[in-house]
């Protein structure tokens, strides 16, 4: 690593005030602050001094991210090949090799549209490269089906990026989850291939030439789709179990609640996630399942989605994926302590709610949370309303 920082401080002079490739200096400090801490520091005021910075923050989340990204591989490849041989159990490297041929160039796409207009940007502004899309980058891709086009996943990572970021003045200013803003375009966009209905004997064929087959194990009913259609889930193919474990179709990184669990507690051991938001948005899904299924055998007796056990409420879908890693975006979420339970508790009632009540959009969490990133800065102006008025009735004059 010396070695490396003295090559970079050597050319280091070339992008700096003066040098004749100071126009990408944005790029440069980009590069050289993601491989080394910065080294600068405060000359006056007090200031808190810490190690971490906003590079560091999000390459924890990243990390956080890795057990649904691996799971989500091996799913892809362990799908794949079930529809395929449903009496063979494949084996565990072939499913994971599988999994990173369809994988990694929706990765590859992603990460680099969105960081090409990121420095585009950058570059033209004169600004910083900030290192926000080293998470929404990951997070596109994941909350994607397998089988999506990757011209489709250039298109909404280019408009989550443009229109869900920079028009509201890059990162940390962003009102709207860049991830989810690319998904719920998507989602709008092109209905067919973001639910599963799209059938790979019509034209669309990519990557490989088993892509038709991994399509057709891909394509059809989810849990979630055969739930919002009236079937009644707790008697299909797929257990409560195989739901939780995530060993059934979906989009690559929602599928196992158990991954997205162990990312939540790399999250809150490291202080980057709200262990308020993310406990209380299980909380809120949990909450309405139980209502619905009180009230179902009375206002709806052949309704199965209400009465569906409340738990399979938070373990299909993105239920979990969502509470964890979008609910939890420090700058679209609250930020008042009373507000993030207020926050999560309503994005998990409202995604139960959107589920049972419009069938159409089964999927609710993505709606909830961004109705609820709108909604964030109004629950923190209430929160903080109420402290200014509890403590003015203590105040003596």
């Amino acid at each position: 690593m010396k070695f490396l920082h003295k090559q970079l401080e050597k050319i280091k002079p070339n992008f700096e005030k003066g040098g004749k490739l100071y126009f990408l200096h944005s790029t440069f400090d980009a590069i050289e602050t993601f491989l080394f801490v910065p080294g600068e520091t405060t000359h006056q005021g007090v200031h808190i001094r810490d190690g971490i910075d906003l590079k560091r923050t999000m390459f924890t989340v990243v990390i956080a991210m890795l057990p649904v990204m691996l799971f989500g591989m091996w799913n892809v490849g362990y799908q794949h090949y079930l529809a395929l041989d449903p009496a063979t159990a494949p084996a565990l490297m072939d499913c994971l090799l599988y999994g990173l041929i369809q994988v990694l160039p929706i990765v590859i796409v992603s990460y680099g549209v969105g960081l090409g207009i990121e420095f585009f940007f950058c570059q033209i502004n004169g600004h910083k490269v900030n290192e926000g899309f080293l998470v929404t980058g990951l997070l596109i891709p994941l909350c994607l089906p397998p089988t999506i086009p990757l011209w489709m996943v250039a298109v909404g990572t280019a408009f989550a990026v443009i229109i869900g970021k920079e028009v509201f003045g890059g990162t940390g200013m962003n009102l709207l989850n860049p991830a989810l803003t690319a998904r719920v375009f998507l989602f709008f966009a092109y209905p067919a291939f973001m639910s599963g209905e799209y059938r790979a004997d019509q034209e669309y064929v990519w990557f490989s030439a088993n892509r038709a087959e991994v399509a057709d194990g891909f394509s059809g009913a989810t849990m979630l789709s055969q739930a919002a259609e009236g079937k009644d889930i707790t008697h299909s193919a797929w257990s409560a179990w195989d739901a939780f474990t995530g060993i059934i179709p979906g989009s690559i990184g929602e599928t196992s609640t158990l991954a997205c669990l162990i990312g939540a507690l790399i999250l809150i051991a490291t202080g980057i996630g709200s262990w308020r938001i993310i406990t209380a948005t299980f909380l809120g899904g949990a909450v309405m399942g139980l209502l619905l299924n009180v009230l179902g055998p009375i206002v709806a007796p052949n309704n199965m989605f209400m009465q569906m056990p409340f738990y399979y409420h938070l373990i299909i879908g993105g239920f979990a994926f969502g509470a964890v890693y979008m609910a939890t975006d420090p700058v679209s979420a609250s930020q008042t302590s009373k507000g993030k339970w207020v926050y999560g508790f309503l994005i998990g009632i409202l995604c139960v709610l959107i589920r049972v009540f419009n069938p159409a959009y089964p999927e609710g969490m993505m709606l909830a949370i961004l109705f609820m990133n709108v909604m964030a800065p109004l629950v923190d102006y209430f929160v903080i309303n109420a402290n200014k008025k509890r403590r003015l009735a203590r105040a003596t004059v």
